[in-house]
């Protein structure tokens, strides 16, 4: 594959939607752990898996107002999202929600969908803040919704390390190096720093300042 052909726009579509499933499964798996967490049965793991792995998607499609959502027109959406879910119905995946697999697995899913957002929102036209929005709903907006669903406090709004920080660097990375011609580089580049940031994150406990009276390095945060 020649370097024009990479950098196609064609090229760039095909890879955001490879993406976008990836996402799909990725999320509709998450989902599906919490899912067991909560004891739900059949019926209830597949609404919060597929609520989870669709529900950014749907959001970020709705507000362009470019047509139909693809998650209800492209029935592989639907389909990925389902084998995602029942992949985590079928199989126990809860002991490893805190091993390194399933940190990197979240990691992805955050990065390949704030890519995608990001890409769909500048291939209509929007610029680079919608961009960034959009990116950012796109990525968090199922797990904010599925957290609802559980009655759990969305993990976008804050108490867990660095969650919807990570979309909005990496939308922007997608967005500069769309400006300057690269939306491949971007691609690649975005879900590098996601995936990086995120895990950093995890593993060093990093967070936003949660209270107004948060002082950098003191006794209190260091122990929360």
């Amino acid at each position: 594959m020649s370097v024009a052909r990479s950098l196609s726009p064609e090229s760039v579509t095909e890879l955001t939607r490879a993406l976008d499933l990836s996402g799909v499964f990725a999320n509709g798996t998450l989902g599906g752990v919490l899912a067991r967490a909560s004891r739900l049965d059949l019926f209830g793991f597949l609404v919060i898996g597929i609520v989870s792995g669709l529900g950014g998607g749907i959001l970020r499609d709705t507000l362009l107002q470019h047509g139909t959502p693809v998650a209800l027109t492209d029935y592989t959406y639907l389909t990925v999202a389902t084998a995602g879910t029942l992949l985590a119905f079928v199989a126990d995946l809860s002991r490893h929600t805190s091993g390194w697999a399933f940190n990197v697995l979240d990691a992805s899913a955050l990065s390949v969908w704030a890519v995608a957002g990001a890409q769909k929102t500048l291939a209509v036209g929007l610029g680079w803040l919608p961009a960034v929005l959009l990116g950012t709903i796109t990525a968090v907006g199922g797990g904010a919704i599925r957290d609802l669903l559980l009655a759990r406090t969305p993990s976008v709004f804050g108490g867990t390390p660095l969650y919807a920080t990570v979309a909005i660097v990496v939308s922007a990375v997608m967005v500069v190096c769309s400006r300057f011609g690269a939306p491949t580089v971007g691609v690649l580049a975005g879900i590098t720093v996601g995936v990086s940031l995120r895990l950093a994150a995890s593993t060093w406990g990093w967070k936003l300042p949660g209270s107004r009276d948060w002082r950098l390095g003191s006794p209190k945060d260091r122990d929360s």
